[in-house]
């Protein structure tokens, strides 16, 4: 299994528009940061986790010409935002599968209702196929998908184990037995916010802390904002098996 991390930054990207913070004028590209996405990619299997405002940019920067679906944490515009730039797939392959809560395709059907509608379509809009996850396993392929129940403050999301590999992002509270379904697993990625304290989100400290409770051989740290700092100096502070993701970081199991 091949992951690689399209976007790592919180809502607003890495820099952020108009700012003048020092992380923000970095010329390490490691500090520069597209909106939070992962492509997970098995035997012949290429699925992306959430399709921001940056997914055209991401697919081009990989040169990704095939994907075999989407899978949603939830709705917010950075997770869903480009979702009409699925066109050039759909295109080539036809439908696109989603995988999302019944909440979530109600907000996408909402946003983009041009592309969920069956009657008087326009040409050229993209089709999709709905596929429901509920708090169970389900399939891609040959391969069981663990969902992970967490709170984004009050907002229900998803996070997902793939096989030994598990992806959490906008995550606040996640619950014991939701934990459970993550014990044994190799690689984490879990989101880090800043220093701080978030209302809806992991600080450094409360996702250290969920790493310890989980127990992963090795972790990364996503949806960063630049308010965590440079990406090498926080490196530098981090346990030996904890590490700052970045984009177009690749990992394999």
């Amino acid at each position: 299994m091949k992951i690689t991390f399209l976007g790592t930054g919180t809502s607003q990207g890495i820099p952020v528009i108009g700012s003048d913070h020092p992380v923000c004028l970095s010329t390490n590209p490691k500090d520069k940061r597209l909106r939070v996405s992962i492509l997970v990619e098995w035997d012949d299997f290429a699925y992306v986790v959430d399709c921001g405002p940056d997914f055209r940019q991401q697919m081009l920067r990989i040169d990704c010409n095939k994907i075999d679906g989407v899978i949603f944490t939830h709705e917010h515009a950075d997770h869903t935002a480009g979702l009409d730039d699925i066109r050039p797939f759909y295109f080539r392959q036809g439908d696109i599968p989603f995988y999302a809560h019944k909440r979530v395709f109600g907000e996408l059907k909402k946003r983009f209702d041009y592309i969920f509608t069956t009657k008087n379509k326009y040409p050229g809009v993209p089709s999709v196929i709905e596929n429901e996850i509920k708090n169970k396993p389900f399939k891609l392929g040959d391969l069981e998908v663990i969902p992970i129940n967490g709170y984004h403050h009050k907002l229900q999301v998803f996070g997902f184990r793939f096989g030994d590999f598990a992806y959490l992002t906008d995550m606040k509270t996640v619950a014991d037995e939701e934990v459970e379904k993550l014990k044994g697993v190799k690689v984490l990625v879990v989101n880090a916010l800043r220093e701080r304290e978030h209302i809806s989100h992991f600080n450094m400290t409360e996702a250290l802390n969920f790493v310890e409770k989980v127990q992963p051989e090795t972790a990364y740290l996503t949806h960063i904002s630049h308010y965590l700092g440079f990406h090498d100096e926080v490196q530098q502070k981090l346990p030996k098996n904890v590490f700052l993701a970045y984009d177009n970081l690749e990992i394999e199991l």
